[in-house]
């Protein structure tokens, strides 16, 4: 049952850092929106990672986390 659902919130992650791309790829007035996925896509990811101990990958995730803040802080503020 846990093994389902951290590989259900590695998909989510993995949607959810496409969706983020994509926005911020369109370029419009919606854009920063994509920080928000990336910011969810961050959470998932670092779910999955802590919870298959696959450390390198909560790291990345980490660093990945600072970057989304900083992107909705310019973006939004």
């Amino acid at each position: 049952m846990v093994f389902e659902r951290v590989a259900v919130v590695g998909w989510i992650g993995s949607v959810l850092g496409l969706a983020g791309s994509f926005l911020l790829a369109l370029n419009t007035s919606y854009s920063g929106y994509g920080f928000v996925a990336f910011l969810a896509s961050n959470c998932a990811w670092l779910y999955h990672g802590t919870k298959t101990q696959t450390w390198a990958l909560v790291v990345m995730q980490l660093g990945f986390t600072v970057t989304s803040f900083l992107g909705l802080r310019n973006w939004f503020f």
